[in-house]
Formats: structure tokens, C-alpha cells, sequence
């Protein structure tokens, strides 16, 4: 399938209804990290940061061998990993305990994304970002005998985008995600610091040194990277109600998406579903998305909607036949190609969020509902775009009948675009100067869904 396109969702392998964030350990490849920081959800971390963000951020510290880093400003409460926004300088501090017979000290950060495909396209590696920095040598101030210092400062600055030498996209942050089975796939977003400490060892002869050399040890710390949009305008007022169809006054700061019920009975009529959200279609995760619903058709057909309104039935009071949720798609393509005739992607689809409604009015030849949907409280993250990974969001209206063979109408399923946000618009916590508001709306046919800019906090 084009890159652009949400399939339907009948071809989808697989809808799960819990979202999963695990965050790898990282260890650079041409270095193996001594010691590392357990990782555990992403989800965990950042929603634990959500519910304390009245609480300012802290000095991160890990314990080495022989050392102690001091991160700036980089540990949030609830969390346990350091956490960075866009643009963010990693500034830290190295305390030596035993800082005699080190031969140099240096750092490095590095971002990864990682993507393997099961049984179809291989694996692919890219580096989203790396920088180093020596921060002492011995005989780098010309005195072959000099002692490190026991205390050594940096700074690395996070890049707000990145090249794959064909396109360039904004940083992605700190992101996990697979798809069980074959074909399957994994997805992996990390980020590291390292720190390299080599010593020389002492010797008793220029040839005991030659073959002895010099040793190193290495501290790798797992960093999160989460930056942070919001809309560029707030939720509008809700639309006011009214007795005539479609129950609502109609305003230019919402918009309506229109299908067709088709009705299966010859010379029946088809029900118009009339579906009404804000017209930026862009929500923070932590806002429930409020919607107007309205189906018009003349009173006979409308009869025929019965069957699908959500009120449980006896036999089965659990099953709701009118559903709106929202959806997020995670699609991997290791080949990158974005026009091409094949299929190469993998994806798969799982529900974020689900709407709760009500009975608003109805006329002669209409009815109304109003609602809202609820982002799940694990959801952390709007979505992005990477090499070979797109993440995107959805609102997906179904209606399907309790009967598919007696029903005198066909199954709805309209899909509407949306993009979602780390913070609201009206977020004090966030400096004016560093947030990335989203001004733009998604495309229609999610084929335009561009790399969103971010915040940092």
C-alpha cells in the first residue's frame, strides 16, 4: 500500500486495544557499556512526569566506577531516566574518585532508530544524532605528567533535525513499538550518553606497555527524548443546540464529514451520518476530543438506525453496534519507498482512545448525539514521522449491524484524520520561546501527514 493511505481496516493484521511503550537498554556498538540504567515503559516514565509537572525538574546523578554524573535540569520527578525536549543542552559533570593514572576522558550521545521486518525487508540502522567531545587528555596542556582533574564539565546540544541523505525529518523522540507474528516488525527509537574513562596502566618496561596497553572502562546512560507540541489554538465552544435538523448551529470553527448508511432494500432511502469535530482536528492527549453526531433520512429509514444506537441489548450487553474511537497506526517500511507499486510496509493499528455519547434531539427526519472522546491515560505521544516509520492518528465512526444478513443497512466506517499534541493550548508550564504550536490540519486521505515540529520543556 502507498505510504499515504490508511488501509481498511479489514486488512489490518492486527487491532490491539492496549498501547505498549517499552524502551530498550542501549549499548553504543563499538563500545560496550560496563554499566547501565534499568529502562522500563516509556508510558510509566513520562505519565508519572504528566501528573508532577508543578515540580521542577532536578540534578540527575548515576554512580560509575570511580565516578559520579551530575545531568542539569534533567531528572523529572517520577522518573528514573534523564529526560530531554527540542533543542535541549545536555549540560553534566564528571566527579573522579580516583582521578591518578586516567589517559583521557571522553563523551558521547547518540541516537538510534532501528527497524526490522520479519520474514519480509530485513533490518535497517540509522543514527539519528551523534556528537563527542574530549574532555581531558593526558598531555593535551603539555606536561606528559599531568593528573586529570577530578572534576570535568560538558555540554552536548541536541540537533532539532536529522538527514537519512534523502529526505530530512524532525528528531523523533524516544519511541518503541512490534508487531507479533510474520509478517512482523520492530520499531526502536533510543538515545544515549557515554561516558569512556581509559587508564593507563602502569608498567615496568616500554615493552611490559606495548602489549599491556592501556584499559577503559565505559558508563552508558539511556536518555529520553520527548518533545512536546501544542495546538495553536484552543478547543472551540461547543456547538449550540437547536430544534431543526441537523440539531446544531453551524460555526466555521467546526467541521462536518459526511457518509452514507446504505440501505440494502430495493428503493429503500440511505441514512446521511453527518459527523462534526473542531476544524483544526489537532487535540492534546489529555483533553477529551468533543464531537456532534447526526443521521437524516426520512422516518421509515430512520427506524432502520434503531438496531445500531448505543444502548446495550439484552443478549448481549457488552456488545455496542455505533462505535467512535480513535485510532493510531504504526507503519514500517525497511525498503523507505515511498511511490512504489508494491506493497512493502507493515503495520498495525491500535485503538487509543473511545467516544462516550448520548441522545442530544431528533425531528421528523433527524436524530443527534453529542459526545467526546477520551485518550487513554498510557498514550504519552502525538504522532510523527521517521525513516521507514509514520505513526498517525484517527477517528474511526463504525456502525455495525447486530445481524450483517437481516440488516437493512450496510456497515458504516468513516475514518477522519487528526493529529494529536503532547500539551493543551493554554499550558503555563511551557516557555513561549521553546514549544512548537501545530498550526496546520492533517490531510484528509493522511497522505500529507508531515513531520510535526517540537517543544521542549
Amino acid at each position: 500500500m502507498s505510504e499515504g493511505s490508511l488501509p481498511s481496516y479489514a486488512e489490518v493484521p492486527l487491532i490491539l486495544q492496549r498501547v505498549k511503550r517499552i524502551t530498550p537498554p542501549y549499548t553504543p556498538p563499538e563500545l560496550a557499556a560496563n554499566q547501565s540504567l534499568p529502562v522500563r515503559s516509556l508510558a510509566h516514565r513520562i505519565g508519572a512526569r504528566t501528573r508532577s509537572r508543578s515540580r521542577p525538574p532536578s540534578e540527575f546523578v548515576k554512580q560509575g566506577k570511580n565516578l559520579v554524573l551530575r545531568l542539569a535540569g534533567a531528572q523529572v520527578p517520577g522518573t528514573e531516566l534523564p529526560v530531554y525536549g527540542l533543542g535541549a543542552a545536555v549540560e553534566g559533570k564528571i566527579e573522579l574518585t580516583k582521578p591518578e593514572g586516567i589517559s583521557s576522558i571522553d563523551v558521547k550521545m547518540e541516537g538510534v532508530l532501528q527497524l526490522q521486518e520479519v520474514a519480509e525487508g530485513g533490518t535497517e540502522v540509522i543514527r539519528l544524532c551523534y556528537e563527542s567531545a574530549s574532555l581531558w587528555s593526558k598531555g593535551s596542556d603539555g606536561g606528559n605528567s599531568a593528573i586529570c582533574p577530578a572534576s570535568l564539565s560538558f555540554t552536548l546540544t541536541l540537533p532539532k533535525t536529522y538527514s537519512d541523505r534523502k529526505k530530512s525529518f524532525s528528531l523523533p523522540p524516544t519511541y518503541s513499538e512490534h508487531l507479533a507474528g510474520v509478517p512482523g516488525f520492530t520499531a526502536n527509537i533510543s538515545y544515549a550518553l557515554q561516558i569512556i574513562v581509559n587508564n593507563q596502566k602502569p608498567s615496568s618496561s616500554l615493552v611490559k606497555s606495548a602489549f599491556l596497553g592501556s584499559s577503559s572502562q565505559s558508563l552508558s546512560i539511556p536518555f529520553i527524548y520527548y518533545p512536546r507540541t501544542r495546538p495553536a489554538a484552543a478547543i472551540p465552544s461547543p456547538l449550540p443546540q437547536v430544534h431543526t435538523n441537523p440539531g446544531v448551529k453551524l460555526s466555521t470553527q467546526w467541521r462536518m464529514f459526511e457518509q452514507r448508511m446504505v440501505t440494502r432494500i430495493p428503493g429503500g432511502q440511505d441514512i446521511l451520518s453527518q459527523f462534526y469535530i473542531p476544524a483544526s482536528r489537532i487535540f492534546c492527549i489529555k483533553e477529551p476530543i468533543p464531537f456532534h453526531l447526526t443521521f437524516s433520512a426520512s422516518a421509515f429509514a430512520l427506524a432502520g438506525l434503531l438496531p445500531f444506537l448505543p444502548t446495550a441489548s439484552i443478549l448481549s450487553p457488552n456488545k455496542q453496534h455505533m462505535k467512535i474511537e480513535l485510532h493510531r497506526q504504526s507503519v514500517v517500511d525497511v525498503r523507505n519507498k515511498e511511490r512504489t507499486e508494491a506493497k512493502t510496509d507493515i503495520w498495525r493499528v491500535d485503538c487509543i482512545g473511545r467516544g462516550t455519547f448520548k441522545h442530544a434531539g431528533d425531528g421528523p427526519d433527524w436524530m443527534s448525539f453529542v459526545g467526546q472522546i477520551h485518550v487513554n491515560e498510557n498514550v504519552v505521544l502525538g504522532g510523527f514521522k521517521a525513516s521507514g516509520l509514520t505513526v498517525k492518528d484517527c477517528i474511526v465512526l463504525s456502525m455495525t449491524p447486530p445481524d450483517p444478513v437481516k440488516a437493512p443497512y450496510r456497515e458504516l466506517r468513516q475514518v477522519v484524520p487528526v493529529l494529536l499534541t503532547t500539551d493543551t493550548h493554554e499550558s503555563s508550564v511551557l516557555d513561549q520561546a521553546s514549544v512548537y504550536s501545530v498550526p496546520s490540519t492533517p490531510s484528509d486521505h493522511l497522505d500529507q501527514l508531515r513531520e510535526v515540529g517540537y517543544g521542549a520543556a
